[in-house]
């Protein structure tokens, strides 16, 4: 074994952290979580949060996985 498909999944697993450390700021902004939301009404704005991240792993999946 050469062990390259331990290094390949390191690197798309890098990858798709960072990318999903760029997006979600975006998604956030768009979908309206703000800290002023998230003092107001934590609820929703997990909820929201929550939304993001499930909307920022299909991109990424579509992008790096399914591709």
């Amino acid at each position: 074994m050469s062990l390259k498909l331990h290094e390949h999944l390191l690197e798309i697993q890098d990858t798709a952290q960072a990318r999903l450390e760029d997006l979600m700021p975006k998604l956030m902004k768009e979908a309206g979580a703000t800290e002023k939301l998230k003092a107001e009404n934590m609820m929703k704005w997990v909820g929201l949060v929550n939304n993001c991240k499930a909307q920022a792993e299909e991109i990424i999946f579509s992008e790096l996985i399914y591709c």
